[in-house]
């Protein structure tokens, strides 16, 4: 009976800590708000002004929540989060825009530099 409760125990564990919260899986979201990520973002999908100072400000919104959400390890905080960042820039920025935003948050989940290409190219 131990040995069942024992195997019952570590199995719980086990899905418990590959669920537990992992920042860096939310990494691209934090360095939004880098200026030169920024910058690049910004010339890459050729936003305006108005369409730059409003993700600005949801890119800080982002970056402070997804804080909060880690402090307390909260995963389903954390996910709202990223729904609320996409949801905005896709409210502010046209389809072909948000598609390339889409690209470009997705490519710097998957990858760990800082975008200095899309600065370069544009």
């Amino acid at each position: 009976m131990k040995k069942i409760l024992v195997l019952i125990a570590v199995c719980i564990g086990y899905s418990v800590s590959t669920f537990a919260f992992n920042p860096s899986d939310y990494k691209s979201f934090y360095k939004l708000n880098n200026k030169a990520t920024f910058t690049g973002l910004v010339g890459y999908i050729d936003a305006d002004q108005e369409q730059a100072a409003f993700l600005q400000r949801v890119f800080k919104v982002t970056e402070e929540e997804l804080s909060n959400a880690a402090k307390k390890e909260n995963i389903a905080a954390a996910d709202n989060v990223v729904n609320y960042n996409l949801r905005n820039a896709k409210c502010i920025l046209s389809e072909e825009q948000y598609k390339k935003y889409l690209v470009f948050v997705n490519v710097y989940l998957n990858n760990d530099n800082n975008f200095a290409m899309f600065s370069e190219n544009k």
